[in-house]
């Protein structure tokens, strides 16, 4: 798995400008992590609950849910911060997440074979 991270400053807005950090994510699996991915079902797994800068008060929570299935084709995943701080934030949130993925995909790849042990 290879991880690409960058962050870029943007500018919304026609008369009120408002200036936004934005974090882009770009996830390259091998064939294996995709086979296991596939195999086990585990496109549907939640992966991070996060909450955009420009996001509507009423929005529901899961909108902006980061599951396996968004970071599956290679696109680019992009999302807004308000501040620096929180683009930083927001990017060892993400590193911490996509390390544990890792382990978990390792430990999904293969069943556990039989083991005997005397106590």
């Amino acid at each position: 798995m290879r991880v690409s991270i960058s962050h870029h400053t943007i500018t919304k807005g026609f008369l009120f400008k408002k200036t936004y950090h934005e974090v882009h994510l770009t996830v390259a699996f091998s064939h294996e992590e995709k086979q296991t991915i596939i195999q086990r079902g585990l496109l549907k797994t939640k992966l991070l609950d996060r909450r955009p800068a420009d996001a509507k008060n009423d929005a529901r929570d899961e909108k902006f849910e980061m599951r396996v299935e968004h970071l599956m084709n290679g696109t680019t995943d992009q999302f807004l911060c308000a501040t620096p701080s929180k683009s930083n934030i927001y990017e060892e949130g993400l590193l911490d997440a996509l390390q544990q993925m890792k382990l978990w995909l390792s430990d999904n790849a293969d069943t556990a074979s039989s083991k005997t042990v005397e106590f």
